[in-house]
């Protein structure tokens, strides 16, 4: 199913990769490398103001910031911020895949220097295999979350981009199949740990979402039900609501535990913690829609807080879903979540 309903984005990364040789939108000529988020000076621990006596700061800074290569910049509202890339050898997992990051221009304020910022991980959707669709210029996320940071309806987040599968062949689910790479470990543990290393973040799970369009839509889902100690917030697009991938066979209870119906029922049992649902989807998705409002109508309650925004004329496409992103969700989710803070 989803290889059939993602063809178009199939395409779109193919048209990313080649847009990567060219600087994605810029020329390779103002390339300039490498990049280092963490200093020179604002934002490293030397940097850092104690907290005041009694209190505990949030700020988590840097604990061991890398060079990035630098991919592109993102420009107009984005105020030239850039967009670094890493091949991230995950300690935890084992699993070797290229992870793109993006600050917004608030990160680089000076009046921001001892703040930690919220984290949004985005998952592409299809195989998101050998790239992360959401680093393209054709999509503009990063300058629309500029932008909507500016005007208010957003808060200002790190962006991190990690690829979804580990080849083009295979959809694993964003977990850990057994005998397989573990991609769930790589992209609950391993790269939001990349982030930390590198970026001033905020120690509480209040500041941490994921987002994915469909097959990435589904690991989002999982990953907030599976793993709500460290993400609060998902924002599933166009989701698959069952895993599917044929890579399960053989291995049913741990399917089981990677189903979000059986994880939501698992969460609800125990009382929480509180996660908030921010589903997507656009109004011609006839085949996506359905399960997800079955999925609302049953386990939208109690400690999982769910929200649907539909967007009019939309498509299973990443296109449709920034555009939703800017009519509601993201002042939904920001409302639930931590702010910069020192």
């Amino acid at each position: 199913m989803r290889k059939a309903l993602f063809t178009p984005v199939i395409t779109l990364i193919t048209l990313t990769s080649l847009a990567l040789t060219a600087g994605c939108g810029t020329s390779a000529a103002t390339k300039a490398g490498p990049v280092r988020f963490a200093d020179p000076g604002p934002g490293t621990a030397s940097h850092a103001s104690a907290p005041e006596k009694g209190k505990r700061s949030l700020v988590r800074f840097p604990t061991h910031p890398i060079s990035f290569a630098e991919e592109s910049r993102v420009g107009g509202a984005g105020e030239n911020t850039p967009i670094g890339v890493t091949t991230l050898r995950g300690p935890k997992s084992g699993f070797t895949g290229k992870v793109w990051v993006w600050a917004p221009p608030e990160y680089y304020d000076k009046r921001n220097a001892n703040k930690g910022f919220p984290v949004m991980e985005a998952l592409p959707g299809s195989y998101g295999y050998p790239v992360n669709y959401w680093i393209g210029s054709d999509l503009k996320l990063e300058e629309n979350l500029a932008q909507w940071s500016k005007n208010g309806t957003s808060l200002p987040f790190i962006l991190v981009m990690p690829v979804l599968n580990p080849n083009d062949k295979q959809y694993y689910d964003g977990s850990d199949i057994p005998g397989q790479p573990k991609i769930g470990t790589w992209l609950s543990k391993d790269v939001p740990d990349l982030v930390r290393q590198n970026f001033r973040t905020l120690d509480t799970r209040n500041a941490w979402a994921i987002m994915g369009s469909s097959s990435g839509g589904f690991a989002a889902l999982k990953n907030v039900l599976q793993n709500p100690g460290t993400f609060k917030v998902a924002i599933p697009n166009g989701p698959d609501i069952v895993p599917d991938s044929p890579l399960w066979n053989g291995h049913a209870r741990e399917e089981a535990a990677n189903n979000p119906e059986v994880l939501a029922r698992r969460l609800m049992a125990r009382g929480g913690p509180e996660v908030c649902l921010a589903f997507q989807d656009g109004s011609k998705e006839n085949t996506v829609l359905p399960k997800v409002r079955r999925f609302i109508a049953q386990y939208g309650h109690g400690p999982i807080k769910t929200r649907l925004q539909i967007v009019p004329d939309g498509t299973h496409s990443a296109a449709t879903y920034v555009q939703g992103l800017g009519e509601g969700t993201m002042k939904w989710v920001s409302a639930r979540m931590q702010g910069p803070t020192a």
